[in-house]
């Protein structure tokens, strides 16, 4: 038998939730790199998933404070899809076959964090849905979250 070792899902298998909205306040917060924080926009900014569905998991936040995106302005929504595009260019360095980009609207959609809404983006590799996602339940990340965040922020902050 095979043993895989993922010893950092157990932090999100025992922590509670935490207290305020983890985007409000990790876009407070100046320690970017320990938030996971890759990019900082005017009105959006881009998080990477603590707990990805798969190897460069990320979020496009808005820094406002909305459930949906009617309750946000004409630039911010700009803002998000252009940011979205810039987020699946940079993901292009870890060559993914696809993408799935998605908001999950509401909790029955699927919201984890639905009081703030934002933006999934998923690379997607031909094999990455296998025996150990479908029959295990588990998903089997092939890169430390930290070095990823440092191969993704160089790309995401050159101008």
């Amino acid at each position: 038998m095979n043993v895989i070792w993922a010893p950092w899902r157990m932090e999100y298998i025992v922590s509670g939730k935490e207290k305020g909205c983890i985007f409000c306040v990790r876009a407070a917060e100046k320690n970017d790199r320990e938030n996971l924080l890759l990019y900082r926009g005017r009105n959006v900014f881009v998080m990477m998933n603590k707990y990805p569905y798969n190897n460069g998991h990320l979020m496009v936040v808005p820094y406002a404070h909305k459930s949906s995106l009617s309750g946000l302005d004409d630039e911010t929504k700009l803002e998000l899809m252009t940011t979205v595009t810039r987020g699946i260019e940079c993901l292009g360095i870890f060559r993914p076959e696809g993408f799935n980009v998605g908001i999950n609207i509401g909790s029955i959609a699927g919201a984890g964090i639905e009081e703030h809404v934002h933006i999934h983006i998923v690379p997607r590799w031909g094999g990455d849905t296998n025996f150990m996602a479908v029959t295990g339940e588990t998903r089997v990340i092939p890169e430390h979250i930290l070095a990823t965040y440092d191969k993704l922020y160089p790309v995401f902050n050159v101008d």
